[in-house]
């Protein structure tokens, strides 16, 4: 769906398209842009299916790995958000977190990590431009166009997932891993109302502080740095925002923790502002998801919790 086609569907209303405005999302889905299934197999007696719809965020398709557990009724969701390069499939398939869900009763959410496809701006480096979304609305050319991934993920997919599956709508947590868990942590603190719970896996804490961050901030906000600390977690926590529990492990032996990760900012920001956060070390486990399929289960009992 280009914008020119967006355009048509919001404009004569004097409608802008705007993710986070409650009228925008009625009209969006009044007008039946739901979600094509693509793929759907059985999984621990639920189905995983794979995804597809055209995204007024973004405006292109979107792909969206979604997992249903066997239960019936409203299910609470866990969404998860990918790191660099990644796309929907890989937490799907690598993360082994279907077994739990099915028993928790969870839905697990996991969306691509940028918009794609032709016309869309791209960079040759692996950590920017499609696989590398960093979950913020982009102000700076060229990625202005379509890089709206925190409109996206903040408000328009949970609005199409509540329309189109049986989840309770009022029970909703976030993870992610390393660029997805700045994702998760920056999200929901900035969603406390939307995101009961967080976590995440080997996050950037804040890209104010590290390499990943100054080049993908600059490149998608501009050089105001000002404009960076909405997307930083430590600044969000240090500025006063404040989430339901926040659950993080980080492998000791992780090779991007002390440049890129530097997870005791965090500590020390959730330490001064109060924020109730469990940060564990975990000594001999690197970034891979071999890391994650070992914790996935602690995240979704501690989110099944929360949830209730």
């Amino acid at each position: 769906m280009g914008r020119d086609t967006l355009a048509a569907r919001f404009g004569p209303e004097g409608l802008e398209w705007n993710a986070a405005s409650p009228q925008c999302l009625a009209k969006l889905l009044q007008e039946g842009n739901l979600m094509e299934i693509v793929s759907e197999t059985v999984m621990f007696g639920g189905r995983q299916l794979t995804t597809s719809h055209d995204s007024a965020s973004t405006g292109t398709p979107m792909r969206c790995a979604v997992f249903l557990p066997p239960q019936e009724g409203p299910r609470p969701v866990v969404m998860y958000l990918s790191g660099l390069t990644c796309t929907e499939d890989n937490v799907t398939q690598k993360a082994g977190a279907q077994r739990v869900a099915a028993e928790l009763g969870l839905i697990l959410v996991c969306p691509d990590t940028s918009p794609r496809g032709e016309g869309v701006a791209n960079d040759d480096a692996y950590d920017l431009g499609q696989g590398a979304g960093f979950y913020v609305d982009a102000t700076e050319a060229p990625w202005t166009p379509h890089f709206k991934m925190y409109s996206y993920v903040s408000a328009e997919l949970p609005a199409l997932i509540n329309a189109e599956f049986p989840t309770d709508a009022a029970r909703w947590a976030i993870t992610g891993h390393s660029m997805g868990g700045h994702g998760a942590l920056t999200v929901g603190l900035k969603n406390p109302e939307m995101f009961k719970s967080i976590s995440a896996f080997s996050p950037i804490v804040s890209p104010l502080n590290c390499p990943w961050g100054d080049k993908a901030m600059t490149a998608y906000l501009g050089a105001d740095r000002g404009a960076w600390a909405a997307h930083d977690a430590c600044a969000l926590i240090a500025g006063g925002a404040q989430s339901g529990p926040i659950l993080v492990d980080q492998g000791l032996a992780d090779g991007f923790l002390e440049e890129q990760l530097k997870t005791h900012l965090l500590q020390e920001a959730c330490d001064a502002a109060g924020q109730a956060a469990e940060i564990r070390m975990q000594p001999g486990y690197d970034h891979s998801y071999f890391f994650i399929a070992t914790f996935i289960e602690d995240h979704l009992r501690f989110h099944a919790k929360a949830l209730g």
